[in-house]
């Protein structure tokens, strides 16, 4: 561990993510621009924003889906800026991408075990499933059924059961609620809440900002690839900028 990881393991009010003046490009477009960002443990953040703001940009920059042009990203007093998608699972960091992307030829059981992929111990990667089973009794009932198959709602369900086979100890969530019925929306929003209730560390984007507002604990305002806003969640959802431009 390096200077710079001893410094922020021993910060006082410990973050487990640290955000830093991030610049993000692609090709000739700067999609982030200086975003500072930071979660403490045990929180729900929401990043909320209109289409193109560069919110699935930001997840994808801290899950190293995308590399960064300049800044840093620093996970439980690590420096993972350039590090592999791959290392950063290892580390504890689960993305739950937009769109699902469930393998869609693969039942739901092996869709569960590709997301323990990193890990070796088959004890309790076949407990880790009950509880996933427990947690969404839908899944238990298709566990054998191929993943393409099942409907929007339960593809989003599998999507955040596969993330949560890694152990992550800070959950990216992209859009769960996108093109869902309402009241499996509200399932969702639910699974949510009982995830942080279990100590879960969430970063989410969500189009509904209203509900991403309901049960975060605080919030950043995207626009334009700049962050314009940040606060509370009871303060950002009563804030009149806030309604006028993402509440109606």
């Amino acid at each position: 561990m390096n200077a710079d990881e001893r410094r922020y393991e021993n910060t006082q009010d410990f973050k487990i993510l640290d955000v830093q003046n991030l610049d993000v490009n692609y090709g000739g477009i700067q999609a982030l621009k200086k975003i500072n960002l930071t979660i403490n443990k045990g929180e729900v953040v929401t990043l909320i924003g209109a289409n193109g703001a560069g919110k699935t940009t930001t997840l994808r920059a801290i899950s190293k889906i995308v590399h960064p042009l300049r800044g840093e990203i620093i996970y439980s007093g690590r420096n993972i800026t350039r590090r592999q998608p791959h290392e950063v699972v290892k580390l504890g960091i689960a993305h739950c991408p937009e769109g699902r992307r469930v393998l869609a030829k693969q039942t739901v059981f092996d869709n569960l075990l590709l997301g323990a992929y990193i890990r070796s111990d088959q004890v309790e990667i076949k407990a880790d499933i009950q509880r996933q089973f427990e947690l969404f009794p839908r899944l238990l009932q298709r566990r054998n059924q191929l993943a393409g198959t099942l409907s929007g709602g339960e593809q989003q369900m599998l999507a955040i059961a596969r993330a949560l086979m890694s152990r992550p100890q800070l959950l990216l969530l992209d859009e769960p609620s996108l093109g869902l019925a309402p009241a499996i929306v509200k399932e969702i929003f639910a699974i949510i809440e009982n995830l942080r209730a279990t100590g879960v560390t969430i970063l989410l984007v969500e189009q509904n900002a209203n509900l991403a507002l309901q049960i975060a604990d605080r919030g950043y305002v995207l626009e334009a690839g700049s962050i314009t806003l940040t606060g509370a969640a009871s303060e950002l959802i009563s804030d009149e900028r806030v309604k006028k431009a993402y509440l109606g």
